[in-house]
């Protein structure tokens, strides 16, 4: 009885204080390991190709940043804190937790990132586990905390030629009423099809009244445009930094003029990497292309 107590009081001084879980931020605003979603957010939020991810102790954080921990401050040993994650999803704060989880897994999977094979593998896991499945409310969209999640796809077969054939695909959730698979209008380029794919995506959120959304591409043209790009086009009179004119320009602004009045997270999905919502965008996507231009 005396070893289990003193086991079990060893054991609790190596858990992470309060049971709370570390967010290392290896690219954006700030790098460094926080202790709670909120401060991790403000550093990734809208930051180009931001990586980061959330840990259960501090010593894999530090390592996932690629950095020591601040002088006098010492890591927690990781193979001590098993039970902390479990700890954490039960508290008042497994929403919040959620949601960092979720966005955390997605931003690591991003192609240009450089990630072991293992490093991928467990993220994989933790997907197809469902931990980083959205809630679904009462409403039948589904949330991360307090954001409604829409996947959004573009294609075009025979991009560049004469006869190209795009469309666009809006996906909310299994047998939504609010899915879409369009034909693009106008000229027909797979840039066009992801741009106005979240265009829909963006215009249906609003026609429910959603205030705050996450969407969900594979294409980092989309996200890069509208979260880096557009105001240096607008400053520059839509022109690129060669001088040229932005090709896209009509498309942009109606994204831009879209985007206002909405909060909008955009999160970079690998395609066909198996993930159910991109999948089923894409092949909204391509259903979309078959048919008749409108």
């Amino acid at each position: 009885m005396l070893r289990w107590l003193v086991a079990l009081l060893s054991h609790s001084c190596f858990v992470s204080k309060g049971g709370g879980m570390f967010y290392a931020v290896r690219k954006g605003r700030q790098t460094g390991v926080y202790r709670t979603w909120a401060e991790c957010q403000q550093q990734v939020n809208r930051f180009p190709s931001a990586s980061f991810k959330k840990f259960a102790t501090e010593k894999e954080a530090w390592a996932f940043v690629g950095a020591g921990p601040p002088a006098g401050q010492q890591s927690v040993p990781a193979e001590e804190t098993h039970g902390a994650s479990t700890v954490t999803r039960e508290n008042a704060s497994q929403r919040e937790e959620l949601e960092a989880d979720v966005l955390c897994c997605n931003a690591c999977k991003r192609p240009y990132e450089q990630s072991t094979n293992e490093e991928h593998t467990v993220k994989r896991a933790k997907h197809d586990e469902g931990r980083s499945t959205p809630i679904v409310g009462e409403d039948k969209f589904s949330y991360m905390g307090e954001f409604a999640v829409v996947y959004t796809d573009g294609c075009c077969s025979g991009n560049g030629r004469n006869r190209a054939r795009a469309g666009i695909g809006v996906y909310w959730g299994p047998d939504h009423p609010l899915n879409i698979s369009e034909r693009l209008p106008g000229r027909q380029t797979n840039q066009r099809a992801e741009i106005h794919a979240a265009c829909k995506a963006i215009e249906q959120a609003k026609s429910q009244n959603i205030k705050k959304l996450i969407i969900y591409t594979d294409s980092k043209f989309t996200i890069n445009g509208i979260t880096s790009w557009v105001e240096n086009w607008k400053t520059n009179g839509w022109k690129t930094s060669s001088g040229g004119s932005v090709i896209n320009k009509e498309d942009f602004q109606k994204l831009d003029s879209l985007s206002k009045g909405i909060e909008i997270q955009w999160m970079h999905i690998p395609g066909h990497a198996g993930f159910q919502g991109n999948e089923e965008a894409d092949r909204l996507a391509r259903e979309g292309a078959s048919k008749q231009k409108l």
